[in-house]
């Protein structure tokens, strides 16, 4: 389905709601006020769409009077626009109260509609396995365009347009690869996952897995893909090959409160998928191989003995209980342990994943955004950076202490980091500040800031991410008239500049199926 045919659906339903509405006055509801301002991104049925879905259950740990300031003000460095000049406080107000209350037809979507909504453009193993291009397939990257709602396969040798095609409507989480790198898996906040052949440049398979999805994981066997729902608050794992539906798992703790997803990880060195949930203090692994062991529920004495019964697959749910809820995540390079932040404090846990529990505090001021954190070898020690979202540091943390020794003051609060083996430098944004412009350029044993860049004055410019053999560096120029910006690694100066429609993030295919320490997995 093009964009276009998905606006042009949108806009005719619209158009239906609006004829039926009576004219917008001083009588005026929220319900009007909804279809007029919020229908177009967050769904006429308030389902989701380019935004998530604004239902009771999904909007539990969001305050109401946050709910108020959304409106009114915006979201930093979303699409979410703000509205208090178009809308009064007494219109913004009974808007929240509309989206607080709960819909008129109870929201579904299980088994029967993931089965239905499945679309096989290709039959496995039809088409041939060999790239149809001349270029390596380990250095491309996947570059998601948000302005448009397309994806572009550019060669990092020469640095041109191998493909370009329509995406799903709002993409999400970073799209991810087959161990092989010929396989790029989409998730769309809509719920659609889309399968793309980049050897062959077509589209294979798609399904919408939920109404609004986080992320996808796919197995290092490649033989599964997991996907994480905030509506409804479920796992859906699906077979990689045709994305056919295996198993719904439900959110749930074991007393039966629901969660939703906040993302999904595949822990490859542990053959298991693990999983952040929003609203419960657990994580979760869910083994799909063999090297993490049976599942028990509960206490067992000894296993060996026959004394319990496993849990039955596939993907049995092993609960990690936590003292707090975690919902971003970073993990060692064994991934042996994972470090996650909450969102209302000033401090991480550290979780074994071995022994199943807490082990350390982390001091982590600002609001960390660990799903952009790296790790570098440091003085013969590993250490873990992480940018802030609400302060201009970078903390950095020594792995096997736990202790931050240093932090590194940047021009402003940012969202990205990333770096590569074979630099001596990290690159780190100012994306939630007024200096959005600036990228600045970490001596990864310095640690100071050894250069500031300005790609494009005034301009937003994140998410850096390097060559396979960490040679180049592109940035993206986040805007309608954006650009990726080529550095050369070494010197820092601009290569080349190539004009993109909001280019979000680019994804190299090595380092990617490599994993890098210097970039997200």
């Amino acid at each position: 389905m093009s964009t276009w045919h998905h606006l042009l659906g949108i806009g005719m339903l619209l158009a239906i709601v609006l004829v039926l509405l009576p004219a917008r006055g001083q009588t005026a509801t929220a319900a009007q006020d909804y279809v007029a301002h919020c229908a177009i991104c967050h769904g006429s049925d308030r389902l989701g769409g380019s935004g998530p879905a604004l239902l009771p259950e999904n909007l539990e740990r969001l305050r109401k009077p946050l709910a108020v300031q959304t409106i009114h003000d915006g979201r930093m460095a979303t699409q979410m626009p703000a509205f208090g000049d178009k809308l009064s406080d007494r219109e913004v107000q009974a808007l929240a109260d509309y989206i607080y209350a709960p819909p008129a037809l109870k929201t579904m979507w299980g088994e029967a509609e993931i089965n239905a909504s499945r679309i096989q453009y290709a039959k496995p193993g039809s088409l041939p396995a060999t790239p149809v291009f001349a270029a390596d397939p380990l250095n491309l990257f996947v570059v998601v365009e948000t302005g448009d709602h397309h994806a572009t396969i550019l060669d990092g040798d020469t640095f041109e347009s191998v493909a370009r095609f329509t995406t799903r409507y709002a993409l999400h989480g970073g799209p991810k690869f087959s161990p092989d790198g010929r396989y790029v898996y989409f998730a769309s906040r809509d719920g659609w996952v889309s399968k793309y052949d980049i050897w062959n440049l077509t589209l294979i398979a798609e399904v919408r897995a939920g109404i609004n999805t986080r992320n996808l994981a796919v197995s290092s066997d490649g033989r599964y893909v997991l996907v994480g729902n905030y509506l409804p608050h479920t796992l859906v794992a699906l077979e990689a090959s045709d994305l056919s539906l295996i198993k719904v798992i439900p959110a749930q703790d074991a007393g039966g409160k629901s969660s939703r997803v906040s993302a999904v990880y595949d822990a490859a060195p542990r053959e298991s998928f693990i999983v952040a949930l929003k609203d419960i203090p657990e994580v979760w692994e869910l083994p799909y191989g063999h090297k993490t062991g049976p599942v028990y529920d509960g206490l067992v004495h000894d296993h060996r003995m026959g004394e319990a019964l496993a849990a039955k697959g596939p993907f049995p749910v092993r609960r990690i209980v936590l003292d707090d809820i975690l919902d971003d995540f970073f993990f060692d390079p064994n991934y042996d342990h994972l470090i996650g932040a909450a969102r209302d404090g000033r401090t991480g846990q550290v979780v074994n994943l071995n022994v199943r529990r807490k082990i350390a505090t982390v001091d982590l001021p600002g609001l960390p955004h660990l799903g952009s954190g790296i790790t570098w070898e440091h003085q013969g020690q590993r250490v873990l950076a992480t940018p802030n979202l609400k302060e201009g540091i970078v903390s950095v943390i020594d792995m096997k202490s736990w202790q931050t020794i240093a932090q590194i003051k940047t021009a402003g609060p940012g969202f990205f980091m990333r770096s590569h083996e074979n630099t001596p430098y990290a690159w780190v944004d100012s994306f939630n500040s007024a200096n959005k412009d600036v990228l600045q350029v970490i001596d990864k044993q310095s640690l100071d800031v050894v250069a500031t860049l300005k790609p494009a004055p005034g301009k937003t410019t994140g998410h850096v991410e390097f060559t396979r053999d960490g040679r180049y560096a592109l940035a993206s120029v986040w805007e309608m008239d954006g650009a990726l910006i080529v550095y050369d690694a070494a010197t820092l100066k601009e290569v080349k500049r190539i004009a993109m429609v909001k280019p979000s993030g680019k994804y190299n295919v090595y380092n990617k199926t490599s994993r890098s320490a210097g970039t997200s997995h």
